[in-house]
C-alpha cells in the first residue's frame, strides 16, 4: 500500500465532459457531481512521463510556493485580502464548454478568485494554447453584457466601458500575468458523472481578447470557484444554492479512481462525524475561502494558534481553505512549534531533505511512518488529521512533513484534505469537514 505517493498531487482535471448541448432540468438546489484526475496520472494533458516522482514532488512544491507568494503581507489588511493570485499555480483544471455549439474550454480551477474567462477571436495578443479559441461569432447564444448589469457592476474597479454600452474588464495578476476583454452572457455546460450534460444559459464570463503573462499552454482560461459575486458558485445559486464539495483520493487509490467535485444537493456535507466552521467575510472584496484556525493539539498537546497578525486575540479568518496550494503554510513563528512537537513524538532516523523543500524529514522505507493524529481546532470543529495527510514520500526511504512555514497567511492545502468531504456553503456560510473514503465518494 503507498501511503505517501506522489500521486496525491491533487493536480486535476475534470474528465468525462461531453461536448454536446442537451437540456436537463434540475430543480432548486439540483445536484450534479463531475470527477477529477490527478494532474500527473496518464490520463492528464499535463502528465509528462519522462518525469521522476521527485521532480513531479518539487514541480508541485515550486508551484504552491509561487502562489502563497502571493499572499504578500502588504497587500493583507484588516479590512480583507487585496492581492490577486498567479493563476497557472493553481493544482486544478477543468474542461468546460460554453457557447451554442458547445466550444471546449481547458480552464484553472481557482478557488481564490470569481471572473470565469477564456480566450476568444479576435485576439490582438494572446498566448498560444492547445484547443482552439472561442469564437463568439460562431454561437448563437452570445451576447455581450451591457455596462449598468449587475455582472458588469460586480467587476468593480478592473471594468471599463466603451461609449457607454460594452462592458469592458482588465484583470491583472501578482505576478504580472493578464487579460482583458469583453464581459459577456453565454450557455455553459458541464457533465454529471451520471452522464447527463447540464446547461446553464446567461453565465457570465470574460471573453479576453488580450491576455500575457505564464499561462500554460493546456489551459486556456479560469473558472473562478471562490465567494464572488461572479464566480460559478454564486452564478449557480439558484440551481446549487451555493453549495459544494469535494474529495481528494488518498495516494493509495489505484490510478483508474479519480477524485469529485459535488454542486448543489449532492454538495451538502452531513450525517455521522461532520463538523462545520464559519466561513469568514473580511470585507465585499473577499475571494477567498477564509475560517479560523485556534490551534493543532500533537498527541495531548494543544498549541494555540492566533494568526498572522501580531494580536493578542486569535484573528477571525485567519487561515485559507485552498485546493489550488498543495502543502499547508503556517506563520514561521508558529510552525517553529508545531514542528518540534511533531518531532519529539516520531521515534525515528532524521534526515536532511535533499530537495531543500522541508527541514522535518525521516530515513524510512516501510509504509507508515509512526507519525502522531495531528488535530486542526477550527472554531466549532475539530479535524484529526492522519499521517497521509501531514507526510509525504518524497523519494524511496525519505518520508517528510508537508507543513510549511511562511511569511504570509496560513493556508490549508489539498494534502491535509485528503480523504475528507470538504463542503462550502455560501448561503449559511460555513465549511464542513467529514472523513470520508474517497474511494467512495
Amino acid at each position: 500500500m503507498e501511503v505517501f505517493g506522489v500521486k496525491i498531487f491533487f493536480n486535476v482535471v475534470v474528465v468525462g465532459f461531453l461536448f454536446h448541448l442537451l437540456e436537463v432540468g434540475l430543480a432548486s438546489g439540483g445536484g450534479f457531481s463531475v470527477d477529477l484526475i490527478h494532474r500527473d496520472s496518464p490520463h492528464s494533458p499535463f502528465f509528462d512521463p519522462s518525469k521522476t516522482r521527485t521532480e513531479r514532488l518539487t514541480d508541485a512544491f515550486h508551484r504552491s510556493a509561487s502562489r502563497v507568494g502571493r499572499f504578500r503581507q502588504s497587500a493583507m489588511t484588516s479590512d480583507g485580502i487585496q492581492s490577486r493570485l498567479v493563476p497557472s499555480a493553481g493544482e486544478y483544471i477543468m474542461n468546460l464548454s460554453i457557447g451554442t455549439p458547445p466550444v471546449p474550454v481547458i480552464a484553472i480551477v481557482d478557488t481564490g478568485s470569481d471572473l470565469t474567462w477564456t480566450q476568444c477571436r479576435p485576439c490582438t495578443h494572446c498566448y498560444k494554447q492547445v484547443v482552439p479559441f472561442f469564437d463568439p461569432k460562431n454561437s448563437s447564444t452570445y451576447r455581450d453584457s451591457s455596462c449598468g448589469t449587475s455582472f458588469c457592476l460586480a467587476l468593480g474597479n478592473d471594468r471599463s466601458c466603451r461609449n457607454g454600452k460594452k462592458c469592458t474588464f482588465m484583470y491583472s495578476y501578482a505576478d504580472g500575468s493578464f487579460t482583458g476583454g469583453n464581459l459577456a452572457v453565454e450557455t455553459l455546460t458541464v457533465a454529471s458523472t451520471a452522464g447527463k450534460p447540464v446547461s446553464f444559459p446567461g453565465f457570465a464570463f470574460g471573453c479576453g481578447h488580450r491576455s500575457g503573462g505564464i499561462f500554460d499552454e493546456h489551459s486556456s482560461g479560469i473558472v473562478g470557484l471562490g465567494v464572488g459575486e461572479l464566480s460559478m458558485i454564486s452564478q449557480l445559486k439558484s440551481t446549487i444554492n451555493g453549495r459544494f464539495s469535494y474529495c481528494l483520493l488518498p495516494v493509495f487509490t489505484d490510478s483508474s479512481m479519480s477524485s469529485r467535485i459535488n454542486f448543489g444537493r449532492s454538495g451538502i456535507v452531513s450525517g455521522a462525524g461532520t463538523v462545520s466552521t464559519p466561513l469568514v467575510m473580511k470585507g465585499p472584496d473577499t475571494d477567498y475561502y477564509l475560517i479560523t484556525l485556534e490551534g493543532f493539539s500533537v498527541g495531548k498537546k494543544r498549541l494555540s494558534y492566533k494568526g498572522f497578525l501580531k494580536k493578542a486575540e486569535v484573528e477571525e479568518g485567519n487561515i485559507i481553505v485552498d485546493s489550488g496550494t498543495t502543502y499547508t503554510y503556517l506563520p514561521l513563528e508558529f510552525y517553529i512549534k508545531l514542528e518540534e512537537s511533531v518531532a519529539h513524538s516520531i521515534k525515528g532516523k532524521r534526515v536532511r531533505d535533499p530537495n531543500g523543500i522541508s527541514s522535518l524529514c525521516y530515513n524510512t522505507t516501510v509504509d507508515q511512518i509512526d507519525a502522531p493524529i495531528i488535530t486542526a481546532h477550527f472554531k466549532d470543529a475539530n479535524v484529526e488529521l492522519q499521517p497521509w495527510n501531514t507526510f509525504l514520500r518524497m523519494q524511496e526511504d525519505l518520508v517528510c512533513f508537508t507543513v510549511l512555514p511562511t511569511s504570509d497567511i496560513g493556508i490549508l492545502g489539498n494534502l491535509a484534505q485528503v480523504n475528507f468531504l470538504v463542503g462550502f456553503d455560501l448561503r449559511k456560510k460555513r465549511v464542513s469537514f467529514k472523513a470520508a473514503d474517497c474511494t467512495l465518494h
